[in-house]
């Protein structure tokens, strides 16, 4: 049995780890660097810190030490409060906006990345105490991998084929293979669409896929993320820049249309499917008996 210096030390030190591996900035510009990163690495810590002095608690036995897990409960909900609102106060500027549900998304990995900080540390320190220091440490590893496959969830390439699609117009209807987006009025306008746009078709491979994109914060999450990683070329004063998706009633496919500043089609098929499917839109019809029936 291991003093309890070094069972917290080789926790923490998993905890921490843990958590630097899940925090990175990436296309998404989120959390902001270096502020954004003190402050989750702060709190990464903190639940490090708590999962760790969980075990010598137990043993010692000190239930009162043990009831500030609860405490640290409380705190981890007000981080996804304070992400919802600072996502929610960025919105505001964003020309191509993420939407209610994929910030709300976005705040609920935040704080449940905080529980699989402490759940490693804890877990680490229960295999030092009782296994040994280098137990401990191989322990630690390993639950450092585990979490980082935790973290990666389904994205639209999992659950659609996403392939080129022809951008044209009938009039004055932009539309997407057969799929009507919007209408542009001016002839200019009209003429750079067509020609520096971009469309794809979204194809759900099962009923539960459709039901998915069929979710309006699903499609905004898909637009936000193209913009992202392609730039576009709307403004404030183009409003018929907007990338826009809108679905086929009958088919449940859904056309994408983008004027992006790198004009990439490979590019935008590999963005497109890079989206992540959000926790709101997630629905799974074919789970149930009624959703067999219908699909039948």
């Amino acid at each position: 049995m291991d003093s309890y210096p070094s069972v917290m030390v080789v926790a923490i030190a998993a905890g921490i780890i843990t958590r630097l591996a899940l925090l990175r900035v990436d296309y998404r510009q989120f959390p902001g660097y270096p502020h954004g990163f003190v402050t989750h690495l702060s709190l990464g810590f903190i639940a490090a810190a708590l999962g760790s002095i969980a075990v010598p608690a137990l043993v010692k036995p000190d239930y009162a030490a043990f009831t500030f897990l609860a405490l640290a409960a409380q705190q981890f909900r007000e981080i996804r409060n304070m992400e919802r609102q600072t996502l929610e106060s960025l919105e505001e500027s964003e020309l191509v906006q993420r939407g209610k549900d994929y910030i709300e998304g976005i705040a609920r990995t935040f704080e449940a990345r905080n529980y699989l900080v402490m759940g490693t540390s804890f877990a680490t320190a229960l295999i030092t105490q009782y296994l040994g220091l280098w137990a401990g440490i191989i322990g630690g590893f390993l639950l450092i991998l585990i979490s980082l496959l935790l973290k990666t969830g389904d994205n639209i390439g999992n659950i659609c084929e996403v392939v080129p699609a022809r951008l044209y117009f009938k009039g004055t209807i932009l539309y997407v293979e057969e799929i009507s987006i919007m209408s542009v009025g001016l002839k200019e306008r009209r003429e750079k669409i067509v020609k520096e746009g971009l469309g794809v078709l979204i194809k759900p491979k099962n009923d539960d896929a459709r039901a998915t994109i069929h979710d309006m914060g699903q499609r905004l999450a898909i637009a936000h993320t193209s913009a992202t990683i392609l730039g576009t070329k709307k403004d404030i004063d183009l409003p018929e820049f907007t990338p826009m998706l809108r679905k086929d009633p009958d088919t449940g496919q859904v056309g994408f249309y983008i004027i992006p500043n790198e004009p990439d089609m490979k590019a935008l098929i590999e963005a497109v499917k890079r989206t992540p499917v959000l926790e709101s839109a997630s629905s799974r019809p074919l789970k149930s008996k009624p959703g067999r029936y219908a699909s039948d």
